[in-house]
C-alpha cells in the first residue's frame, strides 16, 4: 500500500522552529517530485516547497523563501520541511504530496497526499 506519513508539527512561538517530515510507506521518492502544500482556516490550499529528487531542484513559494528549507535523506524513504522564523501567517495544516515525475506543478494533482499536520504559530 502506497502510504505518506506525517510528522512534526505543533504549536510554536513566533520566530521558533519545526520541521516536518514525509515519510514513504511502500514506494521510495525515486523519480518524484515532493510538494507540500498547506491550507490556512477559511482560505485556499496554497503550494509551499517542492523538490525533484531526480536533479535536487527545489522550489518555494515567495512567502516563506529564506525561512524553509526543504530536503531529502540518502535513502529516499523521507523528506523534510525545515520551517525558521514561524510566523502566525503560516499556521495551517500542511500536507505532503507527491507526483510521479520531473516537475513540481503548481497545482492539486499529485498522486499520493499525505493526512495532514497541524502546524499552529502564536504572535
Amino acid at each position: 500500500e502506497v502510504r505518506l506519513v506525517e510528522s512534526g508539527g505543533g504549536l510554536v512561538q513566533a520566530g521558533g522552529s519545526l520541521r516536518l517530515s514525509c515519510a514513504a510507506s511502500g514506494f521510495t521518492f525515486d523519480g518524484y517530485a515532493i510538494r507540500w502544500f498547506r491550507q490556512a482556516s477559511g482560505k485556499e490550499r496554497e503550494g509551499v516547497s517542492c523538490i525533484t529528487m531526480n536533479n535536487g531542484n527545489t522550489f518555494y513559494t515567495k512567502s516563506v523563501k529564506g525561512r524553509f528549507t526543504i530536503s531529502g535523506d540518502d535513502a529516499k524513504t523521507t523528506v523534510f520541511l525545515q520551517m525558521n522564523n514561524l510566523k502566525p501567517e503560516d499556521t495551517a495544516v500542511y500536507y505532503c504530496t507527491v507526483l510521479h515525475g520531473y516537475l513540481c506543478p503548481n497545482d492539486l494533482n499529485y498522486d499520493y497526499w499525505g493526512q495532514g499536520i497541524q502546524v499552529t504559530v502564536s504572535s
